[in-house]
């Protein structure tokens, strides 16, 4: 069911894409708009890992370095069939984690070394178990060819308005929307492939913390990870690259109000692993009474 509604949410984001470059510029827009996407769309599915781990200066740990760290990873890889992804330190203290690749044999895992510290060995394993259970899914390609969309709308915006202040567009303009439209969908546009970026992000999400909590055998180290991570997030913002804030387990650049509408790891799933851990400890105290 979620990879169903994802696949309409990623027509949805090119569907608006091509609509905004017909109304930059009519049928020729349209095409150039589509082409442009075509080529992000392949250069981020050959080398989006290359790119992302570039940006935040991640780099490839041997088992010597982080033998702990390969442990886990290896232990969870393992139990879910999965090939052994690369594995990267990001050189931050601000607390996180990431994975890339185009599918599961070209993976990488990137944790920053704010995590290592902050998070036992119990949290961290319901961390990347999350991770790794996205690789599993192939999500790290949806939420890139997501973000590689999103990216070019907000961009023929960005140039659309641009246009509407410089006169490139005029009010009489029969094969593109207008001034008036253009301006409209100028604001409208990037902030309706925001939000269908982050109903991706969403639905991908959700999914993986239910299958990283069966992978690492409880859900209790993702969901104590997540209220850590989260709330040194609200205390201590990071400088990340929109683009690719929705990779990171706790999204860097929503806290607050907005963290409650758009939340990646939705509240009622908290709740669930909440409800579960309650279930089981009265379920064990009936155990101890009979």
């Amino acid at each position: 069911m979620n990879f169903f509604k994802t696949a309409i949410l990623l027509t949805a984001l090119t569907l608006l894409l091509i609509f905004v470059g017909n109304l930059i510029g009519g049928r020729n827009g349209m095409i150039i708009a589509f082409a442009f996407a075509l080529m992000l769309n392949i250069g981020s599915y050959w080398w989006s890992d290359k790119i992302v781990l570039a940006m935040y200066r991640a780099r490839p740990v041997s088992e010597k370095e982080v033998p702990g760290l390969y442990r886990i990873i290896h232990r969870l890889a393992a139990r879910g069939n999965l090939p052994m992804p690369r594995v990267c330190i990001i050189p931050t203290q601000a607390p996180n984690a990431f994975a890339t690749g185009r599918n599961p044999q070209n993976a990488a895992v990137a944790v920053t070394e704010g995590a290592m510290e902050l998070l036992n060995e119990r949290e961290l394993e319901g961390v990347l178990a999350h991770e790794l259970s996205h690789i599993g899914n192939r999500d790290i390609l949806i939420a890139t060819i997501a973000a590689t969309i999103a990216g070019a709308i907000t961009m023929l915006a960005y140039w659309a308005r641009f246009a509407a202040i410089f006169g490139g567009v005029g009010r009489d303009d029969n094969e593109g929307g207008g001034l008036i439209g253009l301006l409209v969908m100028a604001i409208v546009a990037p902030i309706a492939a925001l939000l269908i970026q982050l109903a991706i992000s969403r639905s991908r999400e959700y999914g993986a913390d239910l299958k990283g909590a069966k992978l690492a055998g409880t859900p209790h180290g993702l969901a104590d990870a997540l209220e850590k991570l989260e709330a040194y997030a609200k205390r201590r913002p990071v400088a990340v690259s929109p683009s690719t804030a929705h990779l990171f387990i706790v999204n860097p650049l929503r806290v607050g109000f907005v963290a409650s509408l758009f939340s990646t790891h939705p509240a009622n799933c908290r709740m669930n692993f909440v409800n579960h851990r309650e279930h089981r400890g009265n379920r064990k105290n009936k155990s101890l009474k009979h």
